[in-house]
């Protein structure tokens, strides 16, 4: 049971791993399964709703309207500081895009 966890552990790592690569490309619809990664808690991370909606907000801004739909319902649980956080690493992670496309 144990060597089945730990292979469980290494595909969601793996997953994510692939996610953050092809987040780094521009994907949106990686952005978009980051999002449903972090809104749910699943795929080894844990429940972040900031995280989320960054990444949700990312995926939406390329006109992914199921991100937007997404983003919107959680940011019926957060406060108005939470939801300015999220827009701000969101900001940065296309800052640092656009600093390694240079």
């Amino acid at each position: 049971i144990e060597s089945v966890r730990r292979e469980a552990d290494v595909a969601a790592e793996l997953l994510i791993a692939n996610c953050l690569a092809a987040a780094a490309n521009g994907s949106s619809t990686a952005y978009f399964d980051l999002g449903v990664a972090f809104s749910t808690g699943s795929h080894g991370v844990g429940c972040d709703l900031i995280e989320a909606h960054k990444w949700f907000n990312l995926a939406a801004a390329q006109g992914h309207e199921e991100a937007a739909w997404c983003r919107a319902d959680i940011s019926d649980e957060m406060s108005a500081r939470e939801i300015a956080e999220a827009q701000r690493r969101a900001r940065q992670w296309l800052a640092a895009g656009e600093r390694r496309a240079a």
